[in-house]
């Protein structure tokens, strides 16, 4: 009888040691999040937050993937093969209404949690070119960035608030290093660039002394953004770069957390307080952690928020 007892006994201990191990299993988040290529912001910020995410929250483990950015971002979280990603906000609006970038293709199993830092729209232009204004550009020798980039359809954005089509000029598809080199040797009058400044490409012919950036007009940029619910109002100092004579009045999109829509409440509204209750930390990790705001993290932002990321805003008061 005490053998059966004792045998009893350890078969159940054996098999609570056994769910005990199954509940600490289960308490496990694993996620990838995808970012971009290794010599870009994307990446190393992503790694920088899921160190931070990984570090404070229990059993968290988020894993940054580098990838070919918001584009290709925003089809492996559809696709379920990435939880979180960050992208530029423009185009995941793009993706979430099937339209330029993503003609025909909607995608809608992501939702926001929350726009990092601002990425500006500049438009360059040879101090010789005769250009003064957007609008000035017509008949010009113009790059609008590669062919279906982000950079691309915020050139046709900007020149359609002034009455211009990509026809009405001498329109090149060219990188962003390209149409610098490109100005530099007198074969283009301007191009525009989507990016965090300083942008080494604009700086690199500053040196130089042949570069000057165009403001978007007040009725312009109104109009834009009464449009394009992505962007918010920028103003490039004329300090960002050697030669600017006066400040630069553009507009700015936002590198944005996204995460898929299957993601749990609870498991996103860590993510979001974490984010910003370390943000002292992640300005040590990344120089753009210093441009997180939870004041700006709401706006320009035209995809719904993840329930679990909304409950926290509402918490802090920036969300009614």
């Amino acid at each position: 009888m005490k053998k059966f007892i004792v045998l009893f006994i350890a078969i159940l201990l054996s098999l609570t040691l056994v769910y005990a191990g199954g509940q600490k299993e289960a308490e496990k988040v694993n996620l990838i999040i995808a970012t971009g290529g290794t010599a870009g912001t994307y990446y190393p910020f992503g790694g920088a937050m899921a160190q931070i995410w990984n570090t404070h929250i229990k059993g968290m483990n988020v894993t940054a993937q580098a990838t070919g950015a918001s584009k290709e971002n925003i089809r492996l979280v559809g696709k379920g093969e990435a939880e979180l990603a960050i992208v530029q906000n423009d185009v995941m609006d793009y993706a979430s209404k099937g339209i330029e970038l993503f003609n025909g293709e909607k995608i809608e199993t992501f939702a926001t949690i929350a726009t990092l830092y601002p990425e500006i729209v500049q438009i360059v232009v040879s101090p010789d070119s005769g250009i003064n204004s957007v609008a000035d550009m017509k008949g010009k020798s113009i790059s609008v960035g590669d062919a279906g980039s982000g950079v691309e359809a915020n050139a046709k954005q900007v020149l359609e608030a002034y009455g211009l089509t990509f026809n009405d000029l001498q329109a090149k598809r060219l990188s962003f290093r390209e149409s610098a080199s490109a100005l530099k040797d007198k074969q283009i009058d301007g191009f525009f660039v989507t990016a965090g400044i300083p942008n080494p490409a604009i700086q690199e012919i500053a040196t130089l002394g042949r570069v000057k950036l165009l403001s978007i007009d007040p009725v312009a940029k109104q109009k834009l953004m009464d449009k394009y619910k992505f962007y918010t109002p920028f103003t490039i100092k004329k300090e960002t770069y050697s030669g600017m004579q006066q400040d630069a009045e553009t507009l700015a999109v936002k590198a944005t957390l996204i995460v898929s829509k299957k993601l749990k409440d609870d498991t996103v509204y860590n993510l979001t307080k974490v984010l910003f209750e370390q943000q002292p930390a992640l300005a040590q990790a990344h120089a753009k952690g210093k441009e997180l705001s939870l004041q700006e993290a709401v706006k320009g932002v035209s995809v719904p928020f993840h329930p679990g990321a909304e409950k926290y805003y509402k918490e802090k008061g920036v969300l009614k």
